[in-house]
């Protein structure tokens, strides 16, 4: 019996230790995989964030090209607004489920900056759906609509805690002469 004794203080040590260890391998397994969970939410924001960039750009593109057929903007392609009009309706469908995603997993303060987007690219639909021949308007809604897009990637890099990016500002040529 005193043999035992003498091991005890050992025994006790070595099952401390195995303790220790199982609950320092347990919480950095768990300290991984909220990590990785994290990482893994990021990367679905980020995606779903760039889904909704691209849908809103496919359809100001379009109005660009409309536009240009009114004499509004100088984009090299214009698209008589007949053409447009279902490349129009198919941008506007495809909105819809990327700005529900959005709205899903979004940050409020990115979702409040795609608002702001979208209520201008609406604007500059229906500008062009009434065929305003306008160019001093149209730069307006244009400037506009490149200040919304600005504040979205803004909001969408600070939520990811991305560095700043460019603007995309770049220099436009004057329409019809103008500027």
């Amino acid at each position: 019996m005193s043999a035992f004794i003498q091991q005890l203080p050992a025994l006790i040590g070595v099952v401390i230790g195995a303790l220790g260890s199982y609950l320092a391998v347990v919480r950095g397994d768990q300290a991984r995989f909220r990590r990785e969970q994290a990482a893994r939410w990021e990367e679905r924001r980020l995606a779903v964030y760039t889904d909704y960039a691209r849908t809103l750009k496919k359809a100001v593109t379009l109005t660009y090209r409309v536009a240009a057929h009114l004499g509004n903007d100088p984009h090299p392609h214009p698209l008589s607004p007949q053409e447009a009009a279902p490349l129009l309706a198919e941008a506007g469908l495809a909105r819809d489920p990327a700005g529900e995603a959005l709205l899903l997993l979004g940050s409020t303060a990115v979702v409040e900056k795609a608002r702001v987007w979208v209520v201008t690219l609406m604007e500059m639909e229906r500008f062009l759906r009434e065929r305003t021949r306008d160019p001093e308007a149209w730069q307006e809604l244009l400037e506009r609509q490149r200040a919304g897009r600005e504040g979205y990637y803004t909001a969408v890099r600070e939520d990811l805690a991305l560095p700043p990016g460019h603007s995309a500002r770049w220099p436009l040529p004057p329409v019809n002469g103008q500027r």
